[in-house]
């Protein structure tokens, strides 16, 4: 009936709005929850605008049914119908008695674990384990097709992070012409592709296609005004094959024949009078004439409409890439920092941390069950979870566990001249030398002077070790003392003075 068809599209778009209330009213504590979340309300608003477009045909009426059931309801026998219907209920039932009953009452709530189930959420396998659920960019496989482009500057993952966005030199020095190859168009392609991907899954509310539509308008007013960066005019002239180049911190000369580089001039004229740089340049030279000896006027015309489509195709993606990266700039400097504080941790550490972020995450879980379960708790009693025993930061909360591994906390060291005192972390050890505590402990030891403040006692924590060093400390001192006045000073009759060691030899070999 179409009535009980719009009856139930208004009770739907009811519920799916309680149930984006329900949502917002929700304060995720981890990205994961707060993502799952915002891809949550975002199929809740599909849906709504799906059931409300359903709705407005259903109101437009252009079968004119409408009037003809609600005349029918109210002349007719109420209870025919009533029967007629459930006549119909039943047999649907009977013809698929295993079809899922929709019950709205609990079709938009959240759903909690039980004892032993797992529930499977919005971004389990929506990014891949270098991502961790949006906070970084997983370009691993984009920088191999980046290094097997032809002509272009072999960079480093780190590097590469900070100039995937640069398409001209001296960052990629790659002509224009190589640029029109299926290789390169299928590379910005793949990258373009990844950002936007990355953007929809990691900004699910947002209105992303007026964003993208932004940047298409941009790019044709650029295009049209011929100001795309590297496909203007001006970037049309090929550079001249002993133009000097630089790259990073150093200069080198270009062979646009052979595609190749030299850092050394010397080497770069031997090179012009080869025998594979001429076969390269007859070579090219030879294909240039081939393909304009076969063509006609028409075909000219046709090749040159299809380059210039091709080059704007390339184009776009590139501009795309350069906004795109504008607009992920944050994620874009937390990847790097990921990225280097990675390879400076050994695989122990980083299987530790995955190990802790697992716990998190079922921790996480739990804490999501049982504040379910008990709705008494308030929310300003949550207990922390932290399993790990980390130290808290200034907001109460357990600092991260790459940053407890970064600085050491692990490690304990104890100085006995600081009364036994444990210090937690090489950095708090280190520091604590030239504190009170430590000082103080010298001055009960009897240390003190320059000896104690000149560094001699660091990395000394036992007591008798350092009283040991204060020993000899004085001993030497005592001699050197000693020695310095045991020195007698003779002089000769010319008057030249020296010691009286050197004066008796002398005067026993009669040379004064």
């Amino acid at each position: 009936m179409i009535i009980e068809d719009q009856r139930f599209v208004h009770e739907d778009l009811e519920r799916l709005e309680q149930a984006i209330s329900d949502r917002l009213a929700e304060d995720p504590r981890n990205i994961k929850d707060r993502l799952n979340r915002d891809h949550q309300i975002a199929g809740f608003l599909t849906r709504i605008q799906e059931q409300s477009q359903r709705l407005l045909e259903i109101y437009k009426d252009a079968e004119g049914l409408r009037p003809k059931e609600v005349q029918v309801l109210s002349t007719g026998d109420p209870m025919e119908q009533f029967y007629k219907q459930l006549e119909e209920v039943k047999d649907f039932h009977r013809r698929y008695p295993n079809e899922p009953i929709e019950n709205l009452e609990r079709a938009y709530k959240r759903r909690h674990p039980g004892e032993g189930e797992v529930l499977m959420s919005e971004t389990d396998n929506m990014f891949t384990g270098e991502e961790s659920n949006g906070r970084f960019l997983d370009l691993t496989t984009l920088h191999e097709d980046y290094l097997n482009l032809p002509g272009i500057k072999r960079l480093n993952y780190l590097q590469y992070l900070d100039s995937f966005d640069a398409f001209e030199p001296p960052r990629m020095p790659i002509k224009r012409a190589n640029k029109l190859s299926d290789t390169y168009l299928k590379y910005v392609g793949d990258l373009s592709s990844y950002l936007e991907s990355f953007v929809r899954r990691t900004r699910p509310l947002q209105d992303l296609d007026k964003v993208f539509t932004g940047f298409d308008r941009e790019f044709e007013t650029a295009w049209k005004s011929d100001s795309v960066p590297g496909w203007g005019k001006e970037d049309t002239a090929e550079p001249v094959a002993n133009e000097p180049k630089t790259e990073g911190t150093g200069e080198g000369f270009w062979c646009s024949d052979c595609e190749k580089e030299f850092k050394n001039e010397n080497v770069y004229r031997n090179h012009l009078t080869g025998k594979k740089h001429v076969r390269a340049a007859e070579a090219k030279r030879a294909g240039g004439a081939g393909t304009n000896s076969v063509t006609t006027n028409g075909t000219v015309a046709s090749s040159n409409n299809l380059t210039r489509l091709k080059e704007r195709a390339i184009a776009s993606h590139e501009f795309r890439v350069r906004r795109l990266a504008d607009y992920l700039d944050n994620e874009r400097s937390n990847t790097r920092v990921n990225v280097e504080r990675k390879q400076g941790m050994t695989e122990r550490e980083r299987q530790q941390e995955l190990d802790a972020l697992f716990a998190e995450d079922d921790a996480a879980a739990a804490a999501g069950g049982g504040k379910h379960d008990s709705d008494s708790d308030s929310e300003g009693e949550e207990k922390i979870y932290n399993p790990l025993k980390l130290p808290l930061a200034w907001d109460g909360k357990p600092i991260p566990y790459w940053l407890y591994k970064l600085h050491g906390l692990g490690v304990e060291f104890s100085c006995e001249i600081c009364g036994n005192f444990v210090y937690m972390g090489r950095r708090a050890f280190d520091k604590h030398f030239s504190e009170a505590r430590h000082v103080y402990g010298l001055k009960c030891l009897g240390i003190t002077g320059a000896g104690a403040g000149a560094g001699l006692f660091r990395e000394i924590t036992g007591i008798d070790e350092a009283l040991g060093l204060w020993e000899k400390i004085k001993k030497e001192r005592k001699d050197r003392e000693v020695k310095e006045d045991s020195i007698v000073q003779m002089e000769d009759g010319e008057g030249n003075v020296m010691p009286e060691r050197i004066y008796l030899d002398l005067q026993k070999q009669g040379i004064l």
